[in-house]
């Protein structure tokens, strides 16, 4: 073999074309042999149907596999013979003799069945189960053909039921027989489920007895699914008759649910109960051979508790109806502890029962909460003590029970369970039905408000002692059950009172407990101030005030919260924020009707609060609302006294704020003049000068411009920036002012000619001296920065 040279050393041209034709050579002698090889190859693999994944070229779409194709042509042609076979039943049958037709159907049919046998022992397995196929449909068509030609007066119905039973029973015959099928059993299953469903209809059972055939039909395929022998025969069954098994159990137990629904007597209920408790023996016992079905004992438990309770149902009123059902529903939960029962029994048991429980549960709690809302009809007519009679509020005491019987199973289940949700539940359901029952039983209205105080007060201690989760539940309901029980008071006056002073102690009570949760104590601060000031404007009411004088008694409330200060301890921000909203409630209340002199006394006495409050250095932020206010009652007494002088309204503004600006520089050195001085100076000299500039007499420009020069001598003196500033933009508007008319009269007097030629003048010489102007302009600025 020739050698190609060293790199880099050229060689000659025709010893370079001989390389190439001697390596080109070697290179078609190995294509061949591996051609060779690869035909031989594939003849040996043929007769497999195995063929090479790289038959096809990479660069064509991939072609269907030879099992792929296969199946495909199969399919096909199974389709077309069984069309082809429908067509003669149903058009050429009749040309035939009674002897042709058995003939052809019979020698048709056994080909049929017999060919899957010779083709499974050739390896043909593919072939074997289409033909299979076609065969079973002709048995169908042999079952129709006996029909139609032996037995057409039989019930069509009746004639189904038998044939389906026989069919089924034939296809599992001929499985066994050709166990290497897979299509047969399968099929004899899914036939399997209609004889007994069929049967029913035919007999015009009903819907208890269509229940009762499909139960039995549910209970055959659960045995099938779970006694098959093999795992072979177990594999292709397991699917179609637990599928099967599911669906014709819940049609067996809707429809016994449904036949319950509709008795009207405990007689009428007794069939369709028998058949629930069969359901549930059935969900049972399926749960309990098979693991994996959960689902067949929640199943089966629930149509236990309606088969217990339906036959009760009719005797008892609908409340009551439910209590029973509850009652059998509980006992479900003690499943989870009992460990002889299967787990997948245990759970389905402990799942029922909760789904009944929480069912009953929120249809009580729908009645509560409905009897409860039925109070805000008092709004409408404060202390008219026109409560509503108790048949008013709808349901019975049959709701209270149910909740406080499902707060005792959620209590229970929160002892068992390492989970804070049945806890909360509990909770909320022991208060909905706690509460709701003095009123749902009928009691007078002095024991019912008794009672649902002490319930209220029940659930602020649970909040204050317990966890988060409870703590907080009972938190919540406390506060729900506060507001419902303050709207009923207002039925009548004594009550008022006495709820609302007895409601504000326990909050303010659980706010001052120290080891409760801070929320919770947060929430208490707040309701306290709450009542408070409901207890205020009560006795403004009592009293016979106006609604728009409450807010002078209002105003005690924020006052005695900003005395008590830091007493409040961690809840003395969630008070204040009450106290503030207390305050601004009293605003609005003053203001309207609008009448000026008892909103500025609001104003003012709210200022003295926030300016006593503001005395502590962690509120200093209160002094600019005092300060508001304060300007606000001076504007209002202002404006209803008639006064139209600018100054009376900003001087009010401009002497306190320079006073703080003043006390702020003596304390901080590196305060700017700007924060200090500009507001207030900015108060006064810009509204002044606005007028100045409309006012035809000469005493405001004069003492304006006396005011501004002041300012402007005290700014180059304090070398304070925004006095000189402002002093002296204020000092040349009003000297603008003044001058105008004279300007104007020169202008006018001047000819034509003179300002353009001044303006040009001027022009030259800026521009002759700009550098000049431009460093005195440098050093303006730099003198200005040096000011404060």
């Amino acid at each position: 073999m020739a050698t190609p040279p060293p790199p880099g050393i050229p060689l000659p041209p025709d010893r370079e074309l001989a390389l190439i034709d001697h390596e080109l050579a070697q290179l078609d002698a190995r294509r061949a042999y591996l051609l060779a090889r690869r035909d031989w190859l594939l003849r040996l693999l043929a007769p497999n149907g195995w063929t090479s994944a790289a038959s096809a070229s990479p660069v064509r779409p991939q072609e269907p596999s030879g099992p792929g194709a296969q199946n495909v042509l199969l399919t096909l042609g199974a389709v077309l013979l069984a069309v082809a076979a429908l067509a003669f039943t149903l058009v050429s049958w009749g040309s035939l003799g009674i002897a042709g037709r058995g003939a052809v159907l019979a020698v048709v049919t056994a080909a049929a069945l017999g060919a899957p046998a010779l083709l499974l022992r050739r390896g043909l397995r593919s072939t074997a189960e289409s033909v299979a196929a076609v065969g079973l449909l002709l048995t169908v068509l042999d079952a129709y053909a006996v029909y139609a030609v032996a037995t057409p007066q039989t019930d069509g119905t009746a004639y189904a039921a038998g044939a389906a039973g026989v069919l089924a029973a034939l296809w599992a015959g001929y499985a066994r027989v050709l166990p290497g099928l897979v299509v047969p059993l399968p099929a004899a299953v899914l036939t399997a489920q209609l004889p007994l469903p069929l049967a029913a209809v035919a007999a015009a059972a009903g819907p208890v007895g269509a229940g009762w055939a499909l139960l039995a039909t549910a209970a055959l395929d659960a045995a099938l699914v779970l006694l098959v022998p093999g795992a072979r025969a177990r594999a292709a069954v397991f699917g179609p008759a637990a599928v099967s098994a599911a669906v014709l159990g819940a049609g067996a137990l809707l429809s016994g649910l449904s036949q319950m629904a509709q008795a009207g007597s405990a007689g009428a209920a007794a069939a369709p109960a028998l058949l629930l408790a069969a359901c549930a023996a059935l969900g049972v016992g399926v749960a309990w051979r098979e693991p994996s079905a959960m689902a067949a004992s929640v199943a089966g438990a629930l149509a236990g508790v309606a088969a217990l309770g339906g036959p009760v149902r009719p005797l008892l009123a609908r409340d009551w109806a439910v209590v029973v059902f509850l009652l059998l529903a509980l006992p479900l939960l003690a499943a989870v502890r009992a460990s002889a029962i299967p787990a997948a029994v245990r759970r389905g048991l402990a799942r029922a029962g909760a789904g009944v429980a929480a069912l009953a549960a929120l249809s009580a709690l729908v009645a509560a909460v409905g009897s409860l809302g039925f109070r805000v009809r008092v709004l409408g007519e404060v202390w008219a003590a026109t409560t509503p009679s108790p048949e008013a509020y709808g349901p019975g005491p049959a709701a209270a029970v149910t909740l406080l019987l499902a707060a005792g199973a959620a209590g229970w289940s929160a002892r068992v369970l390492p989970r804070p949700e049945p806890g909360v539940i509990a909770v909320v359901l022991g208060w909905a039905g706690l509460f709701t029952a003095p009123l749902l039983l009928g009691l007078p209205v002095a024991a019912v408000l008794a009672a649902q105080l002490a319930v209220t007060a029940a659930a602020g201690v649970c909040a204050l002692r317990l966890g988060r989760g409870a703590g907080y539940a009972a938190a919540v309901c406390a506060v729900v059950g506060a507001l419902n029980l303050s709207v009923a008071a207002l039925d009548g006056r004594t009550a008022t009172f006495v709820v609302f002073v007895l409601l504000g102690a326990g909050c303010a009570a659980g706010a001052a407990r120290r080891p409760a949760p801070l929320p919770v104590r947060a929430g208490a601060a707040v309701l306290a101030v709450g009542y408070a000031a409901a207890v205020v404007a009560a006795l403004g009411a009592l009293w016979g005030l106006a609604a728009s004088w409450w807010a002078l008694p209002l105003l005690a409330v924020p006052a005695a919260v900003a005395a008590a200060g830091p007493r409040l301890g961690p809840v003395r921000l969630p008070a204040e924020a009450a106290a503030g909203a207390v305050g601004a409630v009293a605003l609005l209340l003053a203001s309207w009707p609008w009448e000026p002199a008892r909103a500025a006394l609001v104003c003012a006495l709210a200022g003295v609060v926030c300016a006593g409050a503001a005395l502590r250095a962690e509120r200093r932020g209160l002094g600019w609302a005092a300060g508001a206010l304060f300007v606000a009652a001076t504007w209002i007494r202002l404006s209803a006294s008639g006064v139209q002088v600018p100054e009376a309204y900003t001087l009010p503004v401009t002497v306190p704020a320079l006073a703080v600006g003043f006390v702020r520089r003596r304390r901080d050195a590196r305060a700017s003049s700007w924060t200090a001085y500009g507001p207030g100076l900015g108060a006064t000299l810009l509204p002044s000068l606005l007028a100045a500039w409309g006012d035809p007499h000469w005493l405001r420009p004069l003492l304006l411009g006396l005011a501004a020069l002041a300012v402007t001598l005290l700014g180059a003196h304090r070398r304070l920036q925004a006095p000189l500033l402002l002093g002296g933009a204020t000092l040349a508007a009003v000297a603008l002012h003044e001058l105008a008319p004279y300007v104007v009269q020169a202008v006018d007097a001047l000819p034509r000619w003179l300002p353009p030629a001044l303006a040009g003048l001027l022009l030259l010489v800026v521009g002759a001296t700009y550098e000049k102007r431009l460093r005195d302009a440098r050093r303006l600025r730099a003198a200005l920065g040096r000011l404060r």
